[in-house]
């Protein structure tokens, strides 16, 4: 049994490795190729980061409230046009000695006023400068006292434009910075523009509104027009000229001079007499702002300057529902507007802009609903185009206020009248007056 066992077990172990054999023989192996990839692996932590909620405006605490803010505003403002303005003269103020001829004088300080308007110097601007530098008649003063209001408002524009800020002189020979300015021939405003000039350069003028006494939007009429002129003339002599006698004027003026002539200098006495004396004149005024510290000039004494704002209207309405609600004095507002002829802004079909002081602007917001409806009290007047009229007939005169050293001929002449007129107007009985006294004069403001 046991070596049947053994035997069996042989038989077993030689068959196995032979059966392998042969199935090996039958199946040739194959060889199998393998790639080994090498994958780089960066492991990057990551953090969930929540984003903190905005805080809830009803939680929100401000330092100041928005009337507060408005008049911070406005101070910042006055502090900034005050140290703009000192700066500007500081530039000016050195001087080498009294011992300069005054001559010399005036054309080496005219030279280190650096421009791309050119401010020769010779006798006729000698004239013209010591007439703005004569105290007694000059208006210079008047001029530097109104210039820290307008000023600021003509140079935006100005740089908007990209013109010379020499320009801003120009209202000064115009108006001598006077929005009320009206000429014989009916020019109105600091840039004293004809009604059909003032249409053409896209001014609004109707019974309502003459934004020709607005003193952005007219200075934006003004940039355009002597931008235009610029770009025709390549010369601002030239383009200033045309500017007060027109193109034609300028141009008969070349024809006549010659081919060879191609400056202001060159065509001076061809141009008209009134014209002759424009850019001279501008170059005065250029010099007496700039130095009149130096002639121990200053300004005369006017109201305080306010920094102003404009907020848009979109109904129309009396300035008088602002005046009564904001507790602003009417006659600040027709100063800020003068534009609204009527007290009135016309705003149905389009909006209009209403100049405030800043201090008022956030409480004009929140009482632009109470503003509104006052528009029944102080409308009615004028739904009657009989009362319009009657309001517009009104509108043409002024209130004077008598001065020392003042008489009635000489307040008539002031105002192309006669003294007998004044009496009618102020139903006087006697030509005597006293200093202070109101009078009434139908007529428009003259200039300054």
């Amino acid at each position: 049994m046991i070596r049947y066992f053994i035997l069996s077990l042989l038989t077993l172990l030689l068959v196995v490795p032979v059966s392998e054999a042969k199935r090996r023989e039958r199946k040739p192996a194959t060889e199998v190729k393998v790639v080994y990839d090498t994958v780089r692996v960066t492991v990057v932590d990551t953090l969930r980061i929540t984003p903190k909620p905005a805080p809830r405006i009803d939680t929100l605490r401000l330092k100041h409230t928005p009337e507060e803010i408005d008049s911070l505003v406005e101070e910042w403002n006055k502090m900034a046009m005050e140290q703009s303005e000192k700066r500007f003269f500081e530039l000016y103020e050195a001087e080498q000695g009294d011992s300069v001829a005054v001559d010399t004088l005036y054309k080496r300080r005219l030279f280190d006023m650096v421009s791309p308007v050119h401010l020769p110097y010779n006798y006729i601007v000698r004239n013209y400068i010591n007439q703005y530098l004569n105290g007694r008649w000059s208006p210079l003063r008047n001029v530097l006292a109104l210039s820290k209001y307008y000023f600021p408002i003509i140079e935006e524009e100005l740089i908007a434009a990209g013109l010379p800020m020499e320009l801003r002189f120009l209202p000064i020979i115009e108006s001598n910075l006077s929005i009320y300015a009206t000429s014989r021939m009916g020019a109105v405003g600091l840039w004293q523009f004809m009604p059909a000039t003032g249409k053409n350069l896209g001014l609004e003028i109707n019974s309502l509104v003459d934004e020709r006494c607005d003193v952005a939007k007219s200075t934006r009429a003004a940039c355009r027009f002597l931008a235009y002129l610029y770009k025709v003339y390549g010369d601002w002599s030239l383009a200033i000229a045309a500017y007060n006698c027109g193109p034609g004027n300028v141009n008969r003026a070349l024809v006549r001079a010659g081919e060879a002539c191609r400056t202001y200098w060159d065509i001076y006495d061809f141009l008209p007499r009134e014209t002759r004396g424009y850019v001279p004149k501008f170059i005065a005024a250029a010099y007496a702002y700039t130095y009149h510290k130096e002639h121990n000039i200053e300004p005369r004494t006017t109201p305080e300057v306010v920094a102003t704002d404009t907020v848009m209207i979109h109904r129309v309405m009396h300035l008088g529902q602002v005046a009564s609600t904001l507790n602003i004095p009417l006659e600040t507002l027709r100063e800020l507007n003068p534009q609204y002829k009527l007290d009135i802004v016309p705003a149905t079909v389009k909006s209009y802009a209403l100049r405030l002081p800043v201090r008022y602007t956030s409480e004009f917001v929140a009482s632009e609903r109470e503003i509104y409806a006052k528009d029944t009290l102080y409308l009615k007047e004028y739904i009657n185009p009989a009362n319009l009229e009657k309001r517009r007939a009104e509108g043409v005169g002024y209130i004077y206020t008598v001065r020392k050293g003042d008489n009635l001929g000489l307040i008539a002449r002031r105002n192309r009248t006669t003294v007998k007129e004044l009496m009618k107007w102020n139903k006087l009985k006697s030509t005597v007056i006293r200093p202070g006294q109101k009078l009434r004069i139908e007529k428009p403001k003259p200039r300054m």
